[in-house]
């Protein structure tokens, strides 16, 4: 791990000529650190702490050099001599909660992680104290703390790669914790058969998650969402096999899960859409006016609702409809695209450029992958064959 923002020269050297003994140490030292030559560096700064044994700075730079090398019980010992000569340096306790931290010595190590992390301006420092929090707190058995820094991290750095994994690892680790914990103290239950088939369904296992939901409905025959989860399962196995039965299977769950749960209306749109594609514009159309009726910020249905207004040659019912998609997403590419396509169709040409000039910017930044939609239950709008720009 490499301290940024912690690692301040904290001891001036004077002008070549004349320079003492210590001032030439000095300037030897923090070329050498200028440098990333650590052990040169800490020859360099030993030889000064002997000539200037009382100076805190000298002892405050030891202290990074020896963490820059990983000589954790050494960096200890150089923060508490620098702090007892002056308390007031700036950043020496996050420094000692991060070796503390590195020593495995995580009680001692929390409160000053935790003041580094709460109170430092230094978006590095901070961000150290808060990665090394996570593993004190994982440490230390305390999983609501290591949670709540976790939150806290990814608001702060919600691009930062080594936060991503390190977060993400907290949330797995707590998971697969609890779900052990529901194998063991109810294996044979619905909630067990449940997080089975979630977790063989998001590993793509789709034949062992369609066995286990199947289990669910054996002990459960009424439970809402179940019909609808198996029915993803079987549209997710037929993008892999193309076989006509897995498309009809899951035609036929989104169907029963209306006898056990007439409301659902994430099954009304996958029907909808079914019907879309199938060319069947009439029903496609009032069933996703059915959703959007019921649920006028469904931002996916809307988006599929104006493609059938514009297959259907209803540009001016798409216009307005997919004009609200964009409000409630303004990252969705599709609703874009196809909002260029009415504007067209209904001779607005300003905005058809505009909507076209949207949508053409997202879809660079996106790569030319679709971008999904926020309600992961529900199959995503896609594009069409795209123009040739």
């Amino acid at each position: 791990m490499v301290v940024v923002g912690i690692c301040v020269l904290f001891v001036s050297a004077s002008p070549a000529h004349g320079q003492t003994e210590a001032e030439r140490y000095a300037a030897l030292g923090q070329q050498a650190l200028a440098q990333g030559q650590f052990t040169e560096a800490r020859i360099n700064f030993e030889q000064l702490a002997k000539l200037q044994p009382g100076m805190a700075e000298v002892h405050a730079t030891l202290a990074v050099i020896h963490f820059k090398l990983r000589e954790y019980e050494d960096a200890v010992s150089e923060v508490r001599s620098a702090q007892k000569l002056n308390p007031s340096l700036p950043r020496l306790t996050s420094l000692l909660g991060l070796s503390l931290a590195e020593l495995g010595q995580f009680s001692d190590a929390v409160p000053r992680l935790e003041k580094g992390f709460k109170y430092t301006a230094e978006p590095e420092v901070r961000r150290m104290c808060g990665l090394q929090l996570l593993r004190a707190y994982t440490g230390l058995g305390k999983d609501a703390e290591a949670v709540q820094t976790s939150v806290e991290l990814n608001k702060l750095y919600p691009d930062d790669p080594e936060v991503i994994y390190n977060t993400g690892r907290i949330y797995g680790n707590i998971a697969f914790n609890l779900m052990g914990k529901l194998h063991d103290k109810a294996p044979n239950s619905v909630w067990t058969w449940q997080a089975q088939g979630t977790a063989d369904e998001g590993q793509k296992d789709f034949d062992a998650a369609i066995e286990d939901f199947n289990h669910v409905l054996t002990l459960e025959p009424q439970r809402e969402g179940t019909h609808f989860r198996l029915g993803r399962i079987y549209e997710a196995r037929f993008e892999q096999s193309h076989k006509a039965d897995d498309r009809e299977a899951a035609k036929h769950e989104f169907v029963a899960e209306f006898s056990v749960d007439p409301n659902n209306v994430d099954a009304s749109y996958e029907l909808a859409q079914m019907n879309a594609d199938d060319k069947n514009l009439d029903d496609a159309r009032r069933q996703f006016e059915a959703v959007v009726a019921r649920f006028p910020d469904f931002e996916q249905a809307l988006v599929g609702l104006g493609g059938v207004y514009l297959q259907s040659k209803m540009a001016d019912k798409a216009v307005g409809t997919l004009q609200r998609a964009t409000k409630l997403d303004a990252t969705d590419e599709v609703a874009w695209y196809r909002l260029a396509e009415a504007e067209r169709a209904v001779n607005n040409r300003e905005a058809a450029l505009k909507a076209d000039e949207t949508f053409r910017a997202l879809h660079a930044a996106s790569g030319s992958g679709n971008k999904l939609a926020q309600a992961a239950d529900v199959t995503p709008q896609k594009l069409g064959p795209l123009p040739k720009y």
